[in-house]
């Protein structure tokens, strides 16, 4: 028996590794990875690397063992068609008779785009029939901490998200959630809304910003229309910017609060506060 891990190279995927690590010997855990290089630093650990990828399908011929547990974590080839990408996952994974098949989704009240891909390749995991734990993960912190950069060159906070409020937990949350659900029993056949404890809006952000930096940062809320410009100007493809402004608009209508207390008690904790995010973002920030 094995836990594998998809896209284990990943920022979310090593933080799942570097956990399962911590509760597991090494031989029982299995990375897959698209670059064999990049996950070296597994292998030197003990781990297994299986090399595959979402668009070659035979890559993941006889990868699963009857009584694995697995997690897909979603690809962010938002072009590529990512239900299709997932769909050979579960394909490989049904036709080895995996234990558990776990999967790192978006929250049920997400409407946006970004849901789209989520809620097709849920349902074809519950189509497929396997044993199956649906992660739904809300927002991450580190969507806004980890390049504070334009936010201190123009001393404010942007975004199309008006007045609405965000329950967003720290990667190593939601990493630590899916290795509780890899490693724990009774979780076959379960739907989990991951989000964090507390909900804050940009205005309180761009204060607590204002007070560690000693600056005055200001939140200025834009349209979508507006803030895809932003995007785009900045150098995101123009459909990347599209689904991430229109997350904006999905947070104004509160779709990104998360309630029910999932995460916290999946991970036997509170839920990373937002703070410390930031306090880690602004050092990364300062010394880069």
């Amino acid at each position: 028996m094995s836990i594998v891990v998809t896209g284990a190279t990943g920022h979310l995927g090593r933080h799942v590794i570097a956990q399962l690590l911590e509760r597991v010997p090494a031989e029982q855990i299995t990375a897959v990875v698209r670059d064999e290089a990049k996950g070296a630093g597994f292998a030197e650990r003990g781990v297994r690397l299986a090399v595959a990828d979402y668009n070659t399908p035979e890559s993941f011929d006889g990868l699963f063992s009857a009584g694995d547990k697995v997690l897909l974590i979603s690809g962010n080839e938002f072009d590529k068609g990512r239900v299709g990408q997932h769909q050979v996952v579960i394909d490989a994974a049904k036709a080895a008779g995996v234990a558990l098949f776990a999967y790192t989704s978006a929250p049920g009240t997400l409407t946006a785009t970004l849901a789209d891909d989520h809620r097709g390749t849920e349902q074809a995991v519950l189509a497929s029939g396997l044993p199956y734990s649906l992660l739904r993960n809300g927002w991450y912190h580190e969507n806004y901490t980890e390049n504070l950069a334009p936010v201190l060159t123009h001393d404010a906070v942007v975004t199309a998200a008006g007045e609405g409020r965000v329950s967003s937990a720290a990667r190593a949350d939601y990493a630590a959630a899916a290795v509780a659900v890899l490693t724990g029993e009774g979780h076959e056949n379960t739907t989990y809304e991951l989000g964090g404890d507390v909900a804050w809006g940009f205005d309180e952000y761009a204060a607590d910003l204002s007070a560690r930096t000693g600056r005055t940062i200001t939140y200025r809320p834009v349209s979508v229309e507006t803030l895809k410009d932003i995007l785009t100007d900045a150098g995101l493809p123009d459909a990347l910017a599209e689904i991430l402004a229109k997350v904006d608009a999905s947070i104004e209508r509160g779709e990104l609060v998360v309630p029910g207390g999932d995460l916290s008690r999946l991970i036997g904790r509170p839920t990373t506060p937002l703070a410390v995010a930031v306090e880690e973002g602004l050092k990364a920030a300062q010394a880069g």
